[in-house]
């Protein structure tokens, strides 16, 4: 009976005899658990190179099937690597895994609930990106839909602001502070959106011959400059 030639030992060797002697090091052997380096991980995890001899590591990885151990990521860790993104300024990375989670959500239909925290996300994420009307548009149906919530009227405000629109950041803002009387970032926004309201009234009355209103304006626009909305 003719044997079949065995390469793989044969490579081996062949590899093990080219190598420099200096190259070759001897190998601790891992401990005894036989679970992969990646049993914890999930797919929004990077896979970590092969350590180890490279040649060899890549001879033996070709006799071993490809599976991808990473576990699918739970609807809590999407959310907050959606929220390290935002944190990091990668908003654009941190849009396309919210459009993707909305496909997924709205691809299993209507009964699979309503993640508030992912459209709070997308809305933050829209504006990030100078998407402000998108973005109003969310954080809008957020307070249509869930009134009791402080932070889309919160950063409504902000967006009110960043329009001139002063007197809709205040009603915003009034919102906000209703459904949380004690929110600090609300209640700093209310603070700086008043000192506004009273610039604007200052320098009306100037306007109207006033004395002293216009130093009073430019006073208010001094404190104003070193103060922004959260």
């Amino acid at each position: 009976m003719t044997n079949t030639p065995r390469f793989i030992p044969v490579l081996l060797a062949a590899l093990l005899l080219a190598a420099p002697l200096e190259a070759v090091h001897a190998q601790a052997m891992p401990g005894g658990s036989t679970q992969s380096q990646n049993a914890n991980m999930t797919t929004l995890d990077t896979l970590p190179p092969e350590g180890g001899w490279q040649a060899l590591a890549n001879l033996l990885d070709k006799a071993k099937p490809s599976t991808d151990t990473r576990l699918t990521p739970t609807p809590s860790q999407i959310t907050d690597r959606i929220e390290l993104l935002l944190n990091q300024g990668k908003n654009e990375q941190a849009l396309k895994m919210i459009d993707d989670r909305i496909a997924a959500v709205r691809n299993r239909g209507p009964n699979d609930g309503t993640d508030v925290q992912l459209e709070f996300q997308h809305a933050r994420a829209l504006a990030a990106l100078g998407r402000v009307d998108e973005a109003m548009d969310v954080y809008t149906e957020m307070t249509q839909r869930y009134p009791e919530l402080p932070e889309p009227w919160n950063n409504m405000a902000v967006l009110y602001v960043g329009r001139g629109d002063i007197d809709r950041a205040q009603d915003a803002l009034r919102s906000a502070l209703l459904a949380w009387p004690a929110y600090p970032a609300a209640k700093a926004n209310m603070a700086d959106v008043q000192l506004m309201l009273a610039r604007r009234s200052y320098s009306e009355a100037s306007k109207l011959g006033v004395t002293g209103s216009q130093n009073k304006a430019r006073a208010l626009d001094n404190l104003l400059n070193e103060k922004k909305p959260q």
